[in-house]
């Protein structure tokens, strides 16, 4: 009996682990690794091009509730006024979930390397398609 469920366990779950990267998940992992890499080089409006450029764009951190792209960038540069304080960011990416070629859910952790200490957490980004670029409209970082 083992012997015999062993091939339809593989048949099931093989094609799971082997599938490969859908095109959407590979640009919305390029974007964050843009976002990671324009991080590191100190250029935080570069890092902000990864989210919506609107006043819809939602930010849920530590002090709760922030709406506006022009709000999330003036609370990063206050929150990161210079080079030190930005740190080395590393993102992992635990989760992307597609669920059309316009939306998307994305669970991952931060981490930031600096002298002093290394904070870090977990995020949820929902990402949408917009004029055929992918940006997150929402973000919940912990």
């Amino acid at each position: 009996m083992k012997y015999t469920l062993l091939p339809l366990l593989l048949v099931l779950v093989g094609p799971l682990c082997a599938q490969p990267h859908s095109p959407e998940v590979k640009a919305i992992t390029d974007v964050l690794m843009k976002q990671q890499q324009h991080w590191n080089e100190g250029n935080l409006i570069a890092f902000m091009e990864g989210y919506w450029k609107s006043d819809s764009l939602v930010f849920v951190g530590r002090n709760g509730v922030t709406t506006g792209w022009h709000t999330v960038l003036r609370n990063y540069q206050q929150a990161y006024p210079n080079r030190e304080a930005m740190g080395l960011l590393t993102f992992t990416i635990l989760r992307v979930d597609v669920f059309t070629n316009q939306t998307a859910l994305v669970v991952g952790q931060w981490k930031l390397k600096r002298a002093q200490d290394e904070p870090g957490g977990f995020f949820t980004l929902v990402w949408r398609r917009i004029k055929g670029k992918w940006v997150i409209v929402a973000d919940h970082t912990s």
